[in-house]
This record gives C-alpha cells, sequence and structure tokens, in this order.
C-alpha cells in the first residue's frame, strides 16, 4: 500500500466515522428525556393490602371510600356499600399505571392541562389519594385532561387514549399515561352497589298517584290471572300491564342514595308522587313511597315487613334490609310500568 493510497483512506474512515457519531446524536435527540423510566409503574410502592382508604376530590365534590371488614363503604353516604368489584379494577389500575411521555410543566401549563389541586379554582383537576387503614398517606395522584392521539371533533364525548397525570410531590413534571381513568370521579352514583330491592312473586299490588283514583290488582297464584278490585261492569285488566306493574318491583336496581341528612321536604315524601304497598306469596310486605322527581330518578323510600323462611332468599332481604335507612334513588323508567293511573291499567275495548 503507497502512502498516497494509505492517506485516501484514513480520509474516508474519519468521514465515515463523523457520519456514524452524527448519524447517533440524531437518533439520541429523538429519544424521550425520560427514557430511563420509560414503562416504571408511576406509583411505586403502593401495594393493594396496604390501601385503606381512597379519597377523590374533585373542585366541587369529595369521595371517601373506605376499607371495612370485607366490604368497601362510602363515607360521605352514611357508610352506604360501594360496589367491591369496581373498587378493586380501579385500585389494580392505579397500581398499573406506567410511566409514559413525560414534559417539564409551569404553574401557567398545569392551569390549560387542569393539572391544579383541586380547589384551586380555574384549572383544577381530580386528586386522588391513597391512605393506609391508619390514616398514613400512602400516595397521591393529580389527574387532569384526557389525552388523545388526534384530536377528536368532541373532546367531551370522545373515548381518551389516556391521560394528563401529575405527582403532586413532583410538580414540575407532566406525564402521560395510556388508560383514561374514567372511574376518577367524585359522583357517588358510579361507586355505589347498584344491588336494590327485589320483591318477588307479588300477590297483591296497590298503587295511590297523587291527584288519581287508586286501584289494586291481585292473583290467587303465581300462575292466575290478575283481577282489579274493586272493578266496575265491564272492567279488565290488562294482563302484560298488570304483569309490567308487578315484576318491575323485584328489578329496583338504585341509580344513587342521597346524602345523610336529606329532609322528607327536599325529597318530596310530604307530598308524595305515590305510595305503593305489595305482598308476595313468601309472606313479605313493601311499602315504598316514591318522592319528587329529580332529574331523571325519583326519590325512593321503602320498609318490608316479614320473613320468607327461604334460607335462599337470606342474602336477599338482608341487603333489603340494609337499605331500609337510606333515602334512595331510582330510575323513573324503572317505575314507570308500577305507576300507571287506573284507566291505563284497562284492557282497550276493541
Amino acid at each position: 500500500m503507497n502512502a498516497r493510497f494509505a492517506a485516501i483512506l484514513l480520509v474516508l474512515l474519519v468521514v465515515l466515522g463523523g457520519g456514524a457519531v452524527l448519524v447517533y446524536q440524531q437518533q439520541h435527540a429523538r429519544e424521550p428525556s425520560n427514557v430511563g423510566t420509560l414503562g416504571q409503574p408511576l406509583l411505586k410502592g403502593l401495594a393493594a393490602p396496604d390501601i385503606g382508604s381512597i379519597q377523590i376530590a374533585e373542585p366541587k365534590s369529595i369521595i371517601t371510600l373506605e376499607h371495612k371488614g370485607k366490604s368497601w363503604v362510602i363515607d360521605e353516604r352514611g357508610g352506604f356499600p360501594a360496589d367491591f368489584d369496581k373498587v378493586r379494577a380501579f385500585v389494580l389500575e392505579a397500581l398499573e399505571l406506567k410511566i409514559g411521555q413525560s414534559e417539564s410543566i409551569g404553574a401557567q401549563d398545569r392551569a390549560r392541562l387542569q393539572l391544579l389541586e383541586p380547589d384551586k379554582g380555574e384549572g383544577a383537576g381530580t386528586l386522588v389519594a391513597f391512605r393506609a387503614a391508619d390514616g398514613k398517606p400512602l400516595a397521591r395522584l393529580l389527574i387532569g385532561k384526557k389525552y388523545f392521539r388526534q384530536a377528536p371533533a368532541d373532546p367531551a364525548s370522545a373515548a381518551a387514549d389516556g391521560r394528563f397525570v401529575l405527582l403532586p410531590a413532583d410538580p414540575g413534571t407532566v406525564y402521560v399515561v395510556s388508560d383514561p381513568l374514567l372511574q376518577a370521579t367524585a359522583r357517588s352514583a358510579a361507586w355505589i352497589d347498584k344491588s336494590g330491592i327485589s320483591a318477588q312473586k307479588v300477590k297483591t299490588l296497590a298503587v295511590r298517584l297523587a291527584g288519581q283514583a287508586p286501584w289494586k290488582i291481585e292473583r290467587a297464584s303465581d300462575t292466575a290471572a290478575w283481577t282489579l278490585v274493586g272493578a266496575h261492569a265491564g272492567e279488565k285488566v290488562e294482563v302484560t300491564k298488570a304483569n309490567s306493574a308487578s315484576y318491575s318491583l323485584s328489578l329496583l336496581e338504585l341509580a344513587d342514595v342521597a346524602p345523610p341528612g336529606t329532609s322528607a321536604q327536599s325529597a318530596g315524601f310530604d307530598k308524595p308522587t305515590a305510595t305503593i304497598d305489595a305482598t308476595t306469596f313468601d309472606g313479605l310486605s313493601y311499602e315504598f313511597t316514591v318522592g319528587r322527581l329529580e332529574g331523571r330518578n325519583y326519590y325512593l323510600r321503602f320498609t318490608r315487613q316479614g320473613d320468607s323462611g327461604n334460607k335462599k332468599d337470606a342474602a336477599r332481604l338482608a341487603r333489603e334490609q340494609a337499605l331500609e335507612p337510606y333515602t334512595l334513588l331510582v330510575a323513573k323508567t324503572k317505575l314507570d310500568d308500577t305507576l300507571k293511573k287506573r284507566s291505563e291499567l284497562l284492557e282497550t275495548k276493541k
């Protein structure tokens, strides 16, 4: 190899080597600044067995889920049972949150992404605090706006790809997680156990609507036809309507539960929309007071007397008994078939 060829080869190596360094630098510049923490748990150190309560605070409301025995209850609703499966799923979601994209952030950007504390007014987000049974803080997470890979036409109703979140202990860093965290809400309706009242095998059903003539139907057996008590000549109950009126009482799923201290006047129980009395072939009797309509839901109170004596009903009856002290809310659609006028219950003459 002569000296001239060796010199040319050396120049080529220098040029190629410099290009390789440039390519490496460009690729490195495109990597996320937090490449070392990508995929790491966001709530590091949080463990499900340690969690004794979960508090979710929004700008105008707050809810506290407390672990008691083998169940979860809602403190702000007088210890009303929470849906165990929903709480369990939310805890697992929190534990599985992984660090995704992250950026440094200032106070102005925190407000834009709704990542201010719930009491900070405009730009406030949702604060989730996990505590131990003794009240010791375990982890805190501030949840802000939805994250979309592509801007949707209507962000309010569109399904999000994730969420902007922030750890209050590090307010200078915003993260994007791939979970939209839809369950992170302080609405009690999203957390209650909606298992409601189930008056099965109704024998007699009496309804008194405000300002309307009362009516009562009865049947001799669970498979017999319904008859209208005090029917006038030619009046006959429409079978499907009577069946729907009674069957609705076996599927009274709850929509929500009112806060403790809700007065009879504010719920409309002083001037009820209707009262319903039902007896069953199992020896149970139910009395329902239907209050005023709040949006799409009726306020409802009920009492139950008797004991079916059937061991298979024990769990259901115990759950119903636990509901009696509360002011409940039931969807209007769940009671529409029962709250019919007397004339609407009759068979139409052809």
